[in-house]
């Protein structure tokens, strides 16, 4: 969702927060429709699809003429930095996107408004978004998010590098053991070629196949690690059996050129990467026809992706209250959801409107994304994220590196996970 990482979710918000009217209801009680003309802004922060959704602003502005909407789009690395600094100062966008890490903690401190109205108001049918991103954006039973998308991973694979080495592309129904095969095949030292790239990576990777070994990162109520059981370390030692094998690059190569960059400049045979990544090789002229996508192999459990979706949610302290909502009810609909999809940016959550985005780029086997979803797993939160990311990029950069084994280095995890969970009650 996005052409980002969720690993770098804000810090539990030191807001200051105060009640805000709205909070026991779906909008403040008194609000009355604007007379006069108004201008809303809109935060976002995937560049890639400010034109969906500046054609999105302009069709609500031609169906609602006294309504304006500004899009502000903030580089995902400062985007939560600045919500959280606009929001502390009682200025931030009307109408702005969520993720699942950092809802619970904005839904909490009452950031966000209540939603009831907006769906009563636009006749939106909740039924027709995936439940999961529904559940995704309910706090306290009330929703506080309209679901915008949804993203599951793929492995983007080199077809010139897979000819070259006479190695077959990728079925749909590949296994771990053919993807690990494939990636030793695939590397040339010689030609400074490695088969695969594995870092330390948790939406695009480790995420994916600690459920596909039939683990879990947390548990479903966000109270408990699951770092600590076969499963994950099944999970974790597929990747780093790569960078042990020289299939994949060091995190120190990874460090000092992205393995995305390594991938796209032919250095990197396979890359793990969310749905969201489409629209930049598609942008790329060198590699448009020179790379495709295969969902992620299947692991004991099977063919496991984690899914995560973005949500459209209004400030509670909005001067716009009326406006705001009649523009995330528009979001919210099918016309929004066709325009995202035909621009190919993200898969649209709005039931039956994948299929354009699947048609949006022919080229690639973009089916494979949509097929995920059956088998998805909820990507891992709880109130406080940051607080237990921070110690799994830390901790796992170690056994990445070797410099603690990964059975030892999953234990620590799941201890500080524990001790930094128990926090948040």
């Amino acid at each position: 969702m996005r052409s980002t990482r969720l690993l770098a979710v804000t810090a539990l918000l030191t807001l200051g927060l105060t009640a805000c009217g709205s909070s026991s209801g779906g909008g403040t009680p008194d609000a009355q429709p604007e007379s006069g003309p108004v201008t809303i802004s809109y935060g976002i922060w995937d560049k890639n699809q400010l034109p969906a959704m500046q054609k999105i602003a302009d069709e609500f502005h031609a169906a609602n003429p006294s309504v304006t909407v500004k899009i502000q789009v903030t580089p995902f690395k400062q985007y939560f930095t600045t919500l959280q600094t606009a929001a502390s100062g009682g200025g931030a966008p009307d109408v702005f996107w969520m993720n699942g890490p950092n809802f619970k903690l904005y839904a909490a401190n009452q950031q966000l408004l209540p939603l009831e109205q907006t769906v009563t108001k636009a006749k939106l049918d909740l039924a027709k978004y995936p439940a999961a991103l529904v559940d995704l954006y309910t706090w306290d039973g009330k929703a506080y998010g309209i679901p915008k998308d949804f993203d599951t991973v793929g492995v983007w694979y080199n077809k010139a590098l897979f000819d070259a080495k006479k190695v077959a592309y990728p079925k749909d129904d590949w296994t771990w053991a053919d993807f690990q095969s494939a990636a030793r095949a695939l590397t040339d030292k010689g030609k400074g070629v490695f088969g695969a790239a594995a870092p330390v990576e948790d939406q695009a990777g480790f995420y994916d196949t600690i459920p596909s070994a039939g683990g879990q990162v947390i548990d479903a109520a966000g109270t408990k690690s699951g770092f600590d059981s076969p499963e994950a370390l099944k999970g974790i030692e597929f990747w780093t059996s790569l960078v042990k094998d020289g299939a994949s690059p060091t995190v120190q190569q990874m460090t000092d050129t992205s393995p995305g960059d390594m991938f796209k400049a032919g250095k990197v045979a396979m890359y793990w990467n969310g749905s969201w990544a489409a629209v930049e090789y598609n942008d790329v002229p060198e590699l448009k026809d020179t790379v495709n996508v295969a969902p992620v192999p299947a692991g004991p459990k099977g063919q496991i992706s984690v899914i995560h979706g973005l949500g459209n949610v209004i400030y509670a302290k909005t001067k716009h209250q009326d406006a705001a909502q009649k523009f995330v009810g528009f979001l919210g609909g099918e016309r929004a959801a066709q325009i995202q999809a035909e621009a190919g940016a993200v898969i649209p959550a709005y039931e039956g409107t994948q299929e354009a985005w699947v048609r949006s780029m022919p080229q690639f086997n973009l089916k494979a994304y949509v097929d995920e979803v059956a088998t998805a797993v909820p990507y891992p939160a709880s109130k406080n994220t940051k607080a237990w990311t921070t110690l799994q990029t830390d901790i796992l950069t170690k056994v990445w590196n070797g410099e603690v084994d990964a059975a030892t280095g999953l234990e620590d995890l799941a201890t500080q996970m524990n001790a930094a969970l128990a926090k948040e009650k």
